[in-house]
């Protein structure tokens, strides 16, 4: 898109006010509103902002930075706020410093760098998302509470329920703005629920996903129900995931397939396939960022515990799906959807990288259940344990200097002290848990 194509449809549309969206290192939306008289100014990358007033940019100094819009990522939504009175629309921004240097705090330019880097080995890389969430109830007064009213399960089609019915409308809303949907269903645990993204660019990906908590949470609330993307909001119920689907691609064809073999898998996806093996212990505090997100990584819990990589095991980290020639892809199945986007991208292209760099050999797909094997034939397989705590994470990252290459050092300082802030906190508090435990018993 132009600039004056994006004028002639806000102003066809009447859209009053245009939010420029971008993200924190933490993950979370940002955006500043401008007024209709503002768009042309906003659109020519004109617009400064206190880049000190957004956690994990900086806090000691205020600090000018400039949003620079995506042109493609302009969207209108399908609704009016204030009572029917305003129509808005958004554009997703890279940020830089007024003198128009990078600024190396954006996730999104970050996994752009990722992204050049693949480009000068040839590749292109092209994911497909499975989104995960929950959707509560709530109070009379909005309240969320934690019951969801919903009995059905996995794939289950049940009458009349509000859970799917606004799922419908979230996913009506998302291809009207068109951000294209694959399929959604219900998902194993009780209030669960799936979007699938078709593939696209990991930019374009990252995009639909961080775009898409928001529209998930604005649809859901209309419908009187309270979303949440949070990993493990149920205590033996399964977690929400974000499984992403990886394709690599040279000179326009399928990178990871191959007749060759008996799994018919080039030596490129065997490498890229070793290297996010290497180096998912050291990624994972990115792909899984919050305290909460490894209550989701235990046993029986259709999530991954273990590096692993096959066609059909259970809870593999990488699972290979059936299909071959142009869909040939490597699904990697331990992110959540709390996690940065952007930043997740960067750090698993930069591992499958590293891997086809050093011709890394991933070993024989597990096809047993590692639960059983014995320590000795785990480490006969190069099977590890994955991170049992974020703690756990912040050191296996602190050692993998691959994945802080992508990150690059502003990021990953700001991520690594605002994560260990967290882990403190939380190890300092008394939970119910304990009180429920110790309290009367000693």
């Amino acid at each position: 898109m132009t600039k004056s194509e994006i004028i002639r449809i806000a102003q066809q549309e009447q859209v009053q006010f245009l939010r420029l969206q971008f993200t924190d290192i933490l993950g979370q939306i940002k955006n500043v509103e401008i007024p209709s008289p503002q768009f042309s100014m906003a659109l020519d990358s004109q617009f400064l902002f206190d880049g000190s007033s957004i956690e994990g940019f900086s806090r000691k100094q205020e600090l000018d930075m400039i949003l620079v819009p995506d042109f493609d990522s302009f969207r209108v939504f399908p609704w009016t706020e204030d009572k029917g009175e305003n129509k808005i629309a958004s554009i997703i921004c890279d940020i830089y410093y007024p003198d128009g240097r990078e600024f190396e705090g954006c996730p999104r330019l970050t996994l752009k760098k990722v992204l050049e880097k693949c480009r000068g080995l040839g590749f292109d890389y092209f994911i497909s998302s499975e989104v995960e969430f929950f959707l509560f109830s709530k109070k009379p007064d909005g309240t969320p509470t934690m019951s969801t009213n919903d009995p059905a399960g996995y794939f289950d089609l049940t009458p009349d329920e509000i859970g799917d019915a606004a799922r419908r409308n979230i996913v009506k809303s998302l291809e009207t703005m068109n951000y294209k949907v694959g399929s959604s269903h219900h998902e194993v645990a009780q209030g669960q629920h799936e979007i699938d993204f078709i593939k696209v660019d990991a930019v374009s990906a990252a995009d639909h996903i961080a775009s898409c908590k928001y529209i998930v949470r604005k649809v859901a609330g209309n419908f009187g129900l309270h979303a949440t993307f949070m990993p493990k909001p149920l205590f033996n119920q399964y977690g929400s995931g974000l499984h992403l689907h990886q394709e690599l691609s040279k000179n326009g064809e399928n990178a990871f397939y191959s007749q060759k073999n008996e799994l018919q898998l080039s030596k490129t996806a065997l490498a890229f396939i070793g290297g996010q093996l290497d180096h998912s212990r050291g990624f994972c505090a990115i792909t899984n960022p919050l305290i909460n997100s490894y209550k989701r990584l235990v046993r029986m819990s259709e999530a991954p515990t273990f590096t692993t990589w096959s066609q059909q095991n259970i809870s593999p980290l990488l699972r290979i799906p059936d299909q071959r020639g142009e869909n040939t892809r490597i699904e990697l199945r331990l992110p959540d959807p709390t996690c940065n986007p952007y930043l997740a991208f960067a750090v698993s292209l930069q591992a499958g990288l590293d891997g086809i760099k050093n011709s890394t050999d991933p070993g024989k797909p597990v096809n047993k259940d590692v639960y059983n094997m014995s320590q000795r034939e785990r480490a006969r397989l190069k099977v590890n344990r994955l991170p049992k705590d974020l703690n756990d994470a912040l050191g296996y990252i602190k050692k993998d200097k691959v994945v802080q290459s992508a990150l690059g050092d502003y990021i990953f300082n700001h991520f690594y002290s605002a994560k260990q802030a967290e882990w403190n906190s939380y190890i300092s508090q008394i939970h119910p848990w304990e009180i429920e435990r110790y309290f009367t018993y000693y």
